[in-house]
Parts: C-alpha cells; sequence; structure tokens
C-alpha cells in the first residue's frame, strides 16, 4: 500500500511564493486527457516499459534456480540503467547482511577503478561464479572491459567451460555482446528494443539478479500491475499518482524556481532507490536547458548535516519524503535509564524514526519549503513495484510537460564518443581532432 500526500506542497499552506495553488493544479486536466490517450497509444512503441509487467518471466525463474544450484556467486556486470535497478532491488528486499548469511553471494562490478574490481575479484571463487554481462547498446565502455577481463580469466582458468559461467543480457539483435552470445552459444536475455536502460529494471536486467538473490519478482510485477492499472485508467490529475508527481514537480521547477528535487527516505533499505530514481529523472528530463537535479539525502542521518541548507539556504528546492510503517524488526529502548533521558522510554527505533520525519517536515513546512511525503505501509516486493512503476511513468509523463524527449541522452552519448576517440576506436579520428581542440590545461595548480 502507498499514500501520497502532498499537503505541504500547495500555496494554503506555504504560501503562493513556493507553493501550488490548487487551480493552477487542476488547470492542466485537459492536457492531462489529452496526453493519457496518447501515452496509451505509445505503449507499444516509447512507453514499451509499461507493457514490462505483464511479460512471461519463466525463462528468468528457470535461470535463477539453475544460478543457485550451481554457483555460490554472482556478479552483475554493467552500469547506469545496467546496475543501478539489480543494486536497488537487491539493497531494497534483502536484509543489510545478505552476503555474510546466504548463497550466491551478490556482487556489482559497475565502475572501471581497478580497486573496486580487485576488491570483488578476491571475494569470489572463480570457478563457483556466474556472471551477468549487461548492456543494452552491447558497448558500453566500462562494461566490456570488465567483460574482456572476465573473460580472459575465465578461459585462463575453466577453458571451454567458461561459457557456463557467462550471461548475456543485450539488444535483441545489434551489439558486440549479441553477436558474441549468438556464435559462442552462451546463454542470453534480451533487452526490448524500445526500453531504454534507466526504464529497464523490470525487465531480466533487473530481475534475474533479483530472483537469483531469492526476491519475489512475480510479486514486484503485480506491484507495477497494479500501479498501471490505476494510471491506466485515471486521467484525473489528483486520482492518477504518477501524473500528480509530475505536474506537481513541473509547477515547483517552472513557476516557483525549484530547480532541485530532494529524494529523503526514512530507510536506509531505500537508499539505493534513491540513486536509481536520481539517474532517472535526471538523465530523462535535464535536456534543452530543462530539468531537476536531483539531490540524495536519508533520514535521519541528513537531518545533521542537509537540512541546515534546506531549509536556510536557497528557496530552490521541493523535498519527497519516504516513510516506512512497519519496518521487518524493531528495538525498544529500556525503561530503567536516567531521569534526564525518561522521554526515550519504552520507545522503539522506528517511531523515534518516523517522529524524526514528521518533525523535520513541520520545520521545512514552516520554513516554506514544499515538500510531498510518500508512505508505503512495509517494504517489501509489492510495495516496491508499485513505487518503480510510478516514478518511471511520472518521469516519462513529465517529458511531455517539458516537451522534450525523455527517452533519449544526448548528452551522454557526447562523453561516450570522445571516450571512444580517446582509446583509439576506429571511426572516431574526427571526435579525437575536436577533443583536442576543446581540451586544454591553461590554469593549474600542483601540490607535491
Amino acid at each position: 500500500m502507498i499514500k501520497i500526500d502532498y499537503t505541504d506542497v500547495m500555496a494554503d499552506r506555504i504560501g503562493e511564493r513556493d507553493g501550488i495553488l490548487r487551480e493552477e493544479l487542476l488547470s492542466f486536466r485537459y492536457f492531462t486527457v489529452e496526453t493519457h490517450s496518447l501515452i496509451q497509444r505509445e505503449k507499444d512503441n516509447s512507453f514499451y516499459f509499461a507493457k514490462l509487467p505483464y511479460q512471461d518471466i519463466t525463462d528468468i525463474l528457470e535461470t535463477a534456480k539453475q544460478i543457485r544450484e550451481n554457483f555460490d556467486y554472482f556478479i552483475v556486470i554493467g552500469i547506469g540503467g545496467s546496475s543501478l535497478g539489480n543494486i536497488m532491488l537487491h539493497e531494497a528486499l534483502n536484509d543489510f547482511n545478505y552476503n555474510e548469511n546466504h548463497f550466491p553471494k551478490f556482487y556489482v562490478l559497475d565502475n572501471v577503478d581497478p580497486e573496486k574490481f580487485g576488491a570483488v575479484i578476491d571475494r569470489i571463487d572463480i570457478k563457483r561464479s556466474c556472471f551477468n554481462v549487461i548492456t543494452k547498446s552491447g558497448s558500453t565502455v566500462e562494461t566490456i572491459a570488465n567483460f574482456l577481463i572476465i573473460l580472459d580469466i575465465l578461459k585462463e582458468e575453466l577453458g571451454e567451460k567458461y561459457k557456463e559461467h557467462l550471461i548475456i543480457t543485450t539488444d535483441p539483435e545489434k551489439g558486440f555482446l549479441r553477436k558474441f552470445a549468438n556464435e559462442n552459444n552462451i546463454k542470453s536475455f534480451s533487452i526490448p528494443e524500445n526500453v531504454g536502460g534507466r526504464f529497464s529494471v523490470l525487465s531480466s536486467v533487473g530481475l534475474l539478479s533479483a530472483a537469483v538473490c531469492g526476491i519475489d519478482i512475480e510479486q514486484i510485477l503485480e506491484g507495477a500491475r497494479k500501479m498501471d492499472l490505476i494510471c491506466s485508467v485515471e486521467e484525473h490529475i489528483e486520482h492518477n499518482p504518477a501524473y500528480l508527481i509530475a505536474i506537481l514537480h513541473y509547477l515547483a521547477n517552472i513557476r516557483r524556481g525549484k530547480s532541485i528535487s530532494v529524494m529523503m527516505p526514512y530507510s536506509e533499505r531505500l537508499s539505493s532507490f534513491v540513486d536509481w530514481y536520481k539517474q532517472l529523472w535526471a538523465e530523462s528530463l535535464g535536456k534543452e536547458g530543462f530539468g531537476q537535479t536531483p539531490i540524495k539525502a536519508i533520514g535521519a542521518i541528513d537531518q545533521h548535516s542537509q537540512i541546515q541548507l534546506f531549509r536556510e539556504g536557497p528557496r530552490d528546492k521541493i523535498v519527497t519524503f519516504i516513510q516506512v510503517e512497519k519496518f521487518k524488526r524493531d528495538f525498544k529502548i529500556p525503561t530503567d535509564i536516567p531521569e534526564d533521558l525518561n522521554y526515550l522510554a519504552g520507545h522503539s527505533l522506528s517511531e523515534i524514526l518516523n517522529k524524526e520525519l514528521l518533525g523535520t517536515k513541520v520545520a521545512l513546512t514552516k520554513s516554506k519549503v514544499p515538500n510531498l511525503t510518500i508512505v508505503l505501509d512495509e517494504i517489501n516486493p509489492y510495495n516496491i513495484g508499485m513505487l518503480i512503476y510510478l516514478y518511471e511513468m511520472a518521469t516519462a509523463f513529465s517529458g511531455y510537460l517539458y516537451k522534450i524527449n525523455p527517452f533519449d541522452q544526448p548528452a551522454v552519448e557526447e562523453g561516450k564518443n570522445f571516450t571512444y576517440a580517446l582509446m583509439g576506436r576506429k571511426g572516431y579520428e574526427q571526435k579525437l581532432e575536436e577533443f583536442k581542440s576543446i581540451y586544454k590545461e591553461k590554469y593549474k595548480l600542483e601540490i607535491s
């Protein structure tokens, strides 16, 4: 169950300088009806991510079962949309000590940092390891670099049996990895052609590693289906949670100057959900001078660091709290404590955490900082599935508000192209010349 409280975003609570008038919100009703119709027609094309909750997951479940039976380590090799969703599902839905208490142990190689790479290699037994290489394009530099090193190690240790230790997740037809998988008869999954990396967590990209680690992926998809049903049926702004979140953030950004979107869960299990959200929001909407900068804060930790800025710094933020009503574990403070601390006696940690949220929420409201709260009755696969789909649809709908394409990332591609040029990739000679014309080291300070 999910509830959305947007009381403290509205002008009747925090004033018209920072808050949204209800008339402003409702003025989008005709736009919403028109856009809703467009979205329903686009579900076979650019909005194909909306069909993922209805996919057949038999192959994913069977493959996950085989991995659990044959391997002690499962390692995802991917970056961005090919890793953040995996990490998010794992950290949200498994316990903090998963790798200490369960097999197969789960790791992610999501960067070309050699020390992190080495640390993961040191922890695993290569002969008992399965590697899932994930990249939509099949040519992502960081992923391919890590894969090639792993491939060399596997061949050296296992000979031709290396193929049994690899699973490829990539484009159904194009790219180096698709060709490699087909030519070497390696088990593979296809990322749907119309689904970009940051919208792919509900495909085999995110679901395989979740299933390997014992997460109920059918419940994740059931939650996503529920949210899709709501968002498909409801056209009214105040009844469609995805449209509501999108329009509130758009109005806060364009008409109230709130250029920063803070997400602040009061549960550390949702820390990586914010990392996933940051890519989704930033990469989808940061175009043509538009978009909000997503910022991560964790309650109650960041009450002691960032809240000072949020309350008394620039008035450029809208904050989303995520509250969890029921935790899997809880601990009570004893009653036999010093008199000065009696106000804590008998209270649980979860009670304190949620009262910290309420205190911070009211403090921000007092300072006229717009804030909304998403409440989960508990963290479970069903609710996480709803939350994922909610933010995917809110992000995609926002593209219509800003009149930009939320499914491309041209500025990211430019950086990739310069990297290819620097690495000497054939066909990128002109990019190398362009790089040389731009890159300068004119002002430097060297400290020995």
